[in-house]
């Protein structure tokens, strides 16, 4: 059986490699042929390629896998999807991003009407899975997944104050709050460190963090290695025993899980599905979006308050293994299967 899956396959240096590039790697495991569209970079001839290959390629697949993000790249999803419908072909749908239920808010029968569309809707958290129900009821929850022997777990019972920060640098990730946090600390923990590391999406805010940086006079406690290769990410995150999550907008951060993995401390804003996937106090501390000060007591706590590093470190391994690949792979095999044999019939 061959599949079909569309959305954005960029890879380079400018790129993180993400869950669904995993998912394409993975599927032949199972038994599965793989047709990846799109790597375009420039969205117009991203979108014709998708279509194209949709097209062009029609008699090479049995089903197709479209993500569905919100803004501009909803279209992507809009147009694939009718084009699959058109060519009687069965498609599902994978929901991602943070601000996609604020977006069906505003397009709200644009949205419906595209779920409903679908055979299958999947949905990495349950924060995704509850806020689109209102657009269908139906919705399968397929977590995002890790392979959990990639990442090396050391238990975090007497952290240093050495925080990790990584994501793209992009303005809804709100990288300049990680310096403002550092500089919050540093009066207590002077031998305090940062590593933030990500590629630059080209929004200016790469720069405005090194602005920040200067401004704050702690450029000498902060390293910018940029991207790194996803094989690298296990070795980065062990350089440090904090990690610190700053972001606006979020559904289910796979650098979250990652860091869990390693068994770093996890601290995040509390916005979007971050409430859904960690437990305030239990395998990540949550505070305020956009409050450096938050940020920097909770940095104080898991450096200071006896019993809880270890207690984040642990329940956090635990929380990533539930996650492992050989967990999530046979419900993607057995959504997959289910709908070819109902096309069959």
């Amino acid at each position: 059986m061959n599949l079909l899956l569309i959305g954005n396959y960029l890879s380079g240096p400018g790129y993180n490699h993400n869950v669904w590039q995993d998912l394409a790697g993975h599927l032949p495991k199972v038994g599965f042929g793989v047709i990846t569209t799109s790597s375009k970079e420039k969205k117009i001839p991203r979108l014709l390629d998708m279509l194209k290959t949709i097209w062009l390629r029609r008699n090479d697949y049995q089903i197709a896998q479209i993500d569905v993000f919100s803004g501009q790249a909803f279209i992507f999803a809009e147009c694939s999807a009718r084009l699959l419908r058109a060519l009687n072909k069965p498609f599902i749908l994978t929901l991602h991003g943070g601000n996609l239920p604020q977006f069906s808010q505003k397009h709200f029968q644009r949205v419906q009407q595209l779920l409903t569309m679908a055979d299958a809707v999947t949905a990495p958290s349950m924060y995704l899975l509850d806020r689109m129900a209102i657009c269908r009821s139906d919705i399968q929850l397929l977590p995002n997944p890790i392979e959990i022997s990639n990442y090396p777990f050391r238990l975090r019972k007497y952290p240093k104050p050495a925080m990790i920060w990584l994501r793209a640098f992009h303005h809804v990730y709100n990288p300049t709050m990680a310096p403002r946090v550092l500089a919050n600390i540093l009066n207590d923990y002077p031998t305090a460190s940062l590593v933030m590391i990500g590629p630059d999406k080209g929004d200016h805010s790469l720069q405005n963090t090194m602005e920040v940086t200067d401004h704050l006079g702690v450029e000498q406690k902060i390293k910018f290695p940029g991207a790194v290769l996803k094989s690298e990410v296990p070795m980065e995150l062990n350089q440090g025993d904090v990690f610190i999550n700053t972001t606006n907008f979020d559904n289910t951060p796979t650098s979250v899980v990652e860091a869990m993995a390693c068994g770093l401390c996890v601290i995040s804003t509390n916005v979007g599905g971050l409430s859904y996937l960690l437990n305030d106090g239990e395998d990540a501390l949550l505070v305020p979006p956009d409050d450096p000060v938050a940020m920097g007591v909770a940095a104080r706590r898991v450096l200071s308050e006896p019993g809880l590093a270890e207690r984040l470190s642990q329940n956090g391994r635990e929380k990533a293994e539930k996650l492992d690949w050989a967990n999530i792979l046979p419900l993607w095999n057995s959504l997959f299967m289910r709908l070819i044999n109902e096309y069959k019939r």
